[in-house]
């Protein structure tokens, strides 16, 4: 009988109790995409493309293992595709989970308080970085409704400011950042 990747990571996570962190990226990379299987975005693709952008927006930045790792799952507890027990039992680094953690937004949480956890974790400014340029990707928002897009613009110009990351440049692709 086979069983999905995340539903083995768990398993294997429960009983490993002092293993070293021992996920590939492409497990990883498995257990999002299957968490966040039928889920789209506001404009209506499968939610995946949206983590594939963001793990190579990391990559593409200079991001090591342990951030490309998070960078799949960035939503993955907030969205409840994941439970924050499957991340703490995750076979997975600890700089990883914190990373998840620090870029997981809390309900009711000020978008203060959010951007000095991100900042205070190390790793997780390149996640969120990444994940800001793909959620304000020009070609991604013209899919939107007028008030949608100028909404979600604001929020994410407001984030970039408080995270005290440049305005992106679109012509020069993606800032490099560690």
């Amino acid at each position: 009988m086979s069983t999905s990747p995340a539903a083995r990571s768990s398993s294997a996570a429960s009983s490993a109790s002092s293993a070293s962190p021992s996920l590939s990226l492409a497990e990883v990379e498995a257990i999002a995409r299957a968490a966040h299987a039928g889920q789209t975005d506001k404009a209506g693709r499968p939610y995946a493309e949206h983590l594939r952008a963001v793990a190579e927006g990391v990559r593409a930045r200079g991001g090591d293992a342990d951030q490309i790792a998070a960078a799949w799952l960035h939503d993955a507890v907030e969205d409840d595709a994941l439970t924050p027990r499957w991340l703490q039992d995750a076979l997975l680094s600890r700089r990883t989970k914190d990373i998840v953690r620090a870029v997981t937004k809390r309900p009711g949480e000020p978008p203060e308080a959010y951007a000095g956890r991100i900042l205070a974790t190390p790793g997780a400014l390149l996640v969120k970085e990444a994940d800001l340029a793909h959620n304000a990707d020009p070609a991604r928002l013209a899919a939107l409704d007028e008030p949608t897009r100028t909404r979600l613009t604001e929020k994410y110009t407001r984030m970039r400011a408080l995270l005290g990351l440049p305005a992106p440049d679109r012509r020069d692709g993606p800032a490099q950042r560690t």
